[in-house]
């Protein structure tokens, strides 16, 4: 690492260099950033900002504001919104709305169905990030689990293809079997148990089989078993990678020792495993077997969550603190800083082939972060800018503090300040195929 001063013009990086005279240059604003670290943006590859259709949880403008908050300065959503995004005019329909929204860049994957294949191939490899597969239900119920339309998607598209792989006759198996065994006395505990590493394991296995079949680009989300790592391997360069892995905040850091404590705030789909669970993909992360860190911020609404255990909606709100999360591994002393960096941008901007973002290069868009690594952030309902109102984090208090935030040159957040400006822009990228 070293000191740099960094020149920002019309939304792009336009000089880096060791000392910067900004007087041969007009109406320069300097940004004084001594002490403090300088990140790309973080990319957020997995969010659910619920809009259209679901906005009592969330919507674009208040996720992306925590974002930005948070230090992500791109995000890609998932099409499990009302109605699903499973044709390209519903797709733009989002894209419209967060064209003047966000304040965050964006992208949308668009929606596979067991009936939509021929709309799904219609989809831009250079205006979206990819297509989403549902190989497991969760929030939205838009499982795919017929083999003619995997196949022909796994087959013929060009876009890269997102998986959510759990397999569901093991989970209602499992359902069933503790439902008969337990009743009502069902709890959060039992979670993993239905939602079982054999479910993950058994789905993401029929992925990596079918992409491998078909040469397809394959991304498999929120790893969260030991088991599933052997599927993945870290032997080719990212950018020659065909199947790839991602692994998200709070499989990084929670455990199912944390049931008693946190119950339904931590019920995610998949769910939070095991303490060797989480050593393994802690360090799958740090060897590039797992090749992206990401939130899949899925905000229900605290009444929501509250519910009984089988009736309580799994997911829950990250964005404005996985960056902070992922700090905080660093001070633990097992994530330097460089790694952290490549995971939440590098590697991301990478994986996706992302045009001119993820990196401090000349000539890249302005999407920066900078962070104080010793000044201390605490946690609370007051500083929440999700619209739900609650984290899994309330009462901790991180280690770093993210001082501000720029989206295409702009400072958007400015220390716990949020400048409301829609300078997100939409996301291009490269062909994958």
């Amino acid at each position: 690492m070293s000191v740099k001063d960094v020149l920002i013009d019309n939304e792009r990086i336009s000089r880096i260099d060791s000392s910067i005279d900004v007087g041969q240059y007009s109406g320069v604003e300097i940004i004084e950033a001594e002490g403090l670290y300088l990140f790309p943006g973080a990319i957020d590859d997995q969010v659910h900002f619920r809009e259209p259709g679901l906005t009592h949880k969330a919507n674009i403008f208040t996720e992306s504001r925590a974002a930005v908050a948070g230090g992500i300065t791109s995000f890609m959503e998932m099409p499990n919104t009302i109605p699903n995004a499973l044709t390209q005019e519903l797709l733009e329909e989002k894209y419209g709305i967060a064209s003047s929204t966000s304040l965050a860049n964006y992208s949308f994957f668009m929606g596979v169905s067991n009936d939509n294949a021929e709309e799904v191939l219609k989809t831009s490899p250079e205006e979206v990030c990819g297509v989403k597969i549902f190989m497991g239900s969760s929030t939205g119920n838009m499982l795919v689990d017929k083999a003619e339309a995997l196949e022909k998607i796994f087959s013929e598209s060009p876009l890269l293809i997102a998986t959510h792989c759990e397999d569901e006759q093991t989970i209602k198996t499992n359902l069933e079997k503790y439902i008969t065994e337990f009743g009502d006395k069902l709890d959060t505990s039992f979670h993993p148990k239905i939602r079982s590493t054999e479910a993950c394991y058994l789905s993401s296995s029929y992925a990596v089989e079918l992409a491998k079949k078909f040469n397809s680009r394959l991304h498999v989300l929120h790893i969260s078993s030991a088991k599933e790592l052997q599927l993945f391997d870290n032997q080719l360069p990212l950018k020659e990678k065909r199947i790839t892995a991602e692994a998200c905040i709070h499989h990084l850091w929670f455990t199912d020792d944390d049931y008693s404590t946190k119950g339904n705030l931590i019920k995610w789909n998949p769910a939070v495993k095991s303490v060797s669970d989480r050593n393994a993909i802690r360090k799958a992360v740090v060897n590039d077997i797992i090749d992206v860190v990401a939130t899949d911020h899925a905000p229900h609404t605290l009444e929501e969550k509250m519910q009984p255990y089988l009736n309580a909606p799994s997911g829950g709100p990250l964005v404005q603190h996985a960056m902070l999360a992922m700090l905080e591994f660093h001070h633990d002393g097992w994530m330097p800083l460089a790694h952290i960096a490549k995971k939440i941008s590098h590697d991301v901007a990478d994986c996706f082939r992302i045009k001119d973002r993820g990196f401090i290069r000349e000539g890249y868009f302005a999407d920066l972060v900078l962070v104080d690594i010793n000044t201390h952030t605490m946690v609370d309902n007051d500083s929440l800018l999700y619209k739900c109102k609650w984290s899994p984090f309330e009462g901790y208090k991180f280690k770093s503090t993210i001082r501000n935030t720029l989206v295409n040159g702009k400072v958007v957040f400015d220390s716990g300040n949020i400048v409301e400006s829609g300078s997100g822009k939409r996301l291009k990228f490269e062909k994958t195929r």
